[in-house]
């Protein structure tokens, strides 16, 4: 077993995110894998939009154990698009969490905020709907 940072990473051990994003690093660092070194965020279009479709055929079977190792392999084309973000500077995968999370509250302005709660998905999603609406005029 190679140690890489002073950890050795072993299969089938608990693993978590913290972790993850370590690997996905090592695969790019010098000592890692030839091809994720290579890729780019236009390499890796094709990987994204294969994966989001095994995801869909998972969830058509009803395949939990397929659906399981397929939002794995989406959640790779995430950490590695941010990785590779990080490495130009751009952003990384702290701050992709973190507007996510900004997001999800902004736009549920019925569960964290006072708004009223809407009585259907329907009524939630037209609220959804309106904030987005006034964060896109906002941001013009």
């Amino acid at each position: 077993m190679k140690e890489h940072n002073g950890k050795v990473f072993i299969e089938g051990k608990n693993h978590d995110i913290t972790e993850l994003r370590e690997i996905i690093k090592i695969l790019r660092s010098e000592n890692g894998c030839e091809w994720d070194r290579a890729q780019t965020h236009q390499t890796l279009k094709k990987c994204l939009i294969d994966e989001s479709q095994e995801v869909l055929s998972a969830i058509d079977n009803a395949d939990d154990q397929n659906l399981c190792e397929e939002l794995g392999d989406l959640l790779l084309q995430v950490l590695m698009n941010a990785e590779i973000a990080k490495e130009r500077g751009a952003f990384d995968f702290d701050k992709v969490v973190q507007g996510l999370c900004d997001k999800l509250i902004r736009r549920h302005p019925h569960v964290f905020g006072d708004e009223d709660r809407p009585t259907t998905p329907e009524e939630s999603l037209k609220l959804w709907k309106k904030v987005k609406q006034i964060e896109k005029e906002k941001n013009k």
